[in-house]
């Protein structure tokens, strides 16, 4: 397994992108901003619309996805979520960071703690 992080190059993306976005932004202020969270629900209506399709759930369209479009659905929210969150906070990057390392710490932590066999009273 590649443990060589791949968070340089994902940033510098995300830093063009959101440079982009700002520079087209056709609404400014605290709008601009609940409206590129917003953005974030379009994307995952999006993944559960190809979920949908992959799976053939409407019986009048059949199946209409592949996994690959599920899996680029759910590139696009990853990627509206990073950029909502940069929009919000220049710090994004250590933002996450830190909220990463919280939830992995208290969730392999749990795990732990259930691998630990009770002592009968």
């Amino acid at each position: 397994m590649n443990e060589q992080s791949p968070a340089p190059e994902l940033w510098s993306s995300i830093d063009a992108l959101y440079e982009w976005l700002d520079a087209n932004r056709p609404v400014e202020g605290r709008e601009g901003l609940l409206l590129r969270i917003l953005k974030l629900s379009e994307e995952v209506g999006e993944v559960s619309q190809a979920v949908i399709g992959v799976t053939g759930q409407n019986p009048r369209k059949g199946v209409t996805h592949t996994w690959e479009d599920v899996e680029a659905e759910l590139c696009d929210v990853v990627i509206t979520a990073l950029l909502a969150l940069r929009t919000l906070t220049p710090e994004a990057r250590e933002v996450l960071a830190r909220h990463l390392e919280r939830v992995t710490r208290r969730s392999t932590a749990h795990s732990a703690q259930a691998d630990v066999p009770r002592q009968s009273l």
